[in-house]
């Protein structure tokens, strides 16, 4: 994509994604308070700010309305995901200020469905594809996740399934099997109307990596998504992924740092 190209996505990504955001789950909402859209779900679902309208004079105060916000709407943890390219441009640091700690940075990438839907899908030797669509298979991604990135995923696995149980139409969760051992998982997650999936969660155990799984996972959910109409997939790459997806043909359209408040509940 050349430059006028990535602007527009941006521009659609920022208006469908996050100032429109949908809700991620049936108990989720979203709401719009002045300059900021946040989303909330109490408990162990995803709480916090997915976009905002600041400036250096609007900035602090929107911050300490969403710092009281998050301390009584009974959430976990809240998330303000704050995208390189939005006001001010100290927008991270008044964050710290208030108490908001960074996660580390991640690379917002954008792909044409059309293009990596062309991608191939043999399998490496000795590994085959099963769709997930029910609890022993989420669990079998949790075993994956635990493996791959050394940490237990309880937030996402009550999500995954939330929407496989209320909305099954909004997710499609695959795992790559060695036999009956699980070594890769991922899944995509789609909003009605909208022209972005979200790939999310692509993870391989290390005894598994550099053999093509990752990218078969990326060519498996293409061809959903092409399926479906859907124009454009979206990842939030972390520095081990985003070289295999600017390999793929993902462009990328900015940086994004999630900042935590935590111990709220």
């Amino acid at each position: 994509m050349d430059h006028e190209e990535l602007a527009k996505v941006r521009a659609r990504f920022d208006a469908e994604m996050r100032e429109g955001a949908q809700p991620d789950s049936a108990q989720a909402r979203v709401e719009r308070v002045g300059p900021v859209v946040r989303q909330v779900i109490p408990g162990l679902g995803w709480s916090g700010v997915l976009w905002s309208d600041l400036d250096e004079d609007t900035a602090d105060a929107a911050i300490t309305a969403q710092v009281a916000f998050a301390a009584e709407c009974g959430a976990s943890e809240f998330e303000w995901k704050l995208y390189d390219y939005d006001r001010p441009a100290d927008l991270g640091d008044r964050l710290r200020a208030a108490g908001f700690v960074p996660e580390p940075a991640e690379t917002l990438m954008i792909g044409r469905v059309a293009d990596l839907a062309r991608l191939p899908l043999d399998p490496p030797e000795g590994i085959t594809l099963r769709v997930v669509t029910d609890e022993a298979g989420v669990d079998l991604m949790m075993e994956v996740h635990a493996r791959a990135f050394g940490t237990e995923r309880p937030l996402i696995r009550q999500q995954m399934l939330g929407l496989l149980r209320d909305e099954p139409e909004t997710i499609a969760a695959v795992l790559a099997m060695a036999g009956d051992t699980p070594v890769s998982a991922a899944r995509m997650e789609m909003r009605p109307g909208t022209s972005f999936a979200g790939l999310w969660g692509g993870g391989t155990v290390p005894e598994w990596r550099g053999r093509g799984i990752y990218r078969l996972l990326v060519a498996h959910r293409a061809r959903i998504a092409e399926e479906l109409g859907i124009p454009y997939l979206q990842v939030d790459a972390s520095d081990d992924s985003r070289p295999i997806l600017e390999r793929l043909g993902f462009c990328r359209l900015g940086a994004t740092v999630p900042y935590l408040l935590t111990g709220l509940a």
